[in-house]
């Protein structure tokens, strides 16, 4: 986003030096910087494949009884498609708060804004304790220093499901490769004490 940003205060910078007189909505833009999280992203939005999606929430076997946690949840699409395929509860943690007001339009217009919401905020301090169901996408690093707030904070039966990265020193109840990328999708269950 702040590639984004730099580069259009450049082209209204270049365009201004060609041309003073720029749309006002272009130069608003460029001047229209969004707020900082909280602190730099340990790693930066990309949005997960619709099929990964499904295969993610499949793997995890979401129902209509569970409330699932996208740590990390960007668009907030896991989420989502959770209430509107399987009927479940859903929250998403992210730190750009523009992906979370994006999320919660994208919540409203598929009508499931009433099952899920979205927290700006960092994963690392966010209450997970009613999740059911945690999904991820971050990185091997970040899901290895998730790892302690996950034992502490999830309840026993409680699945973990990541796209791409293990965590170091957890053995996985399954592995399996995502038909779409060829990534594979790790889940975990919460042991009891």
């Amino acid at each position: 986003m702040r590639i984004r940003i730099l580069m259009l205060a450049s082209l209204v910078a270049c365009a201004d030096a060609v041309s003073p007189r720029l749309a006002p909505d272009v130069v608003a833009a460029a001047q229209a910087v969004p707020p900082e999280p909280a602190r730099t992203p340990d790693i930066h939005f990309a949005a997960t494949p619709q099929p990964v999606v499904y295969a993610m929430l499949e793997l995890a076997q979401v129902t209509a009884n569970d409330t699932v946690f996208d740590l990390g949840s960007g668009d907030g699409r896991l989420v989502i498609l959770a209430a509107q395929k399987y009927g479940a509860r859903g929250v998403g943690v992210e730190l750009q708060p523009r992906l979370v007001e994006l999320s919660r339009a994208v919540a409203e217009e598929g009508g499931v804004a009433d099952r899920v919401r979205f927290i700006a905020g960092d994963l690392f301090d966010a209450d997970i304790s009613d999740a059911t169901v945690v999904v991820l996408w971050l990185s091997q690093t970040v899901n290895t220093r998730l790892a302690p707030k996950l034992k502490r904070e999830l309840r026993p039966g409680t699945r973990i499901v990541s796209h791409q990265f293990p965590i170091e020193g957890w053995t996985p109840k399954a592995i399996v490769r995502a038909d779409y990328d060829g990534t594979d999708l790790f889940l975990w269950t919460i042991p009891p004490p």
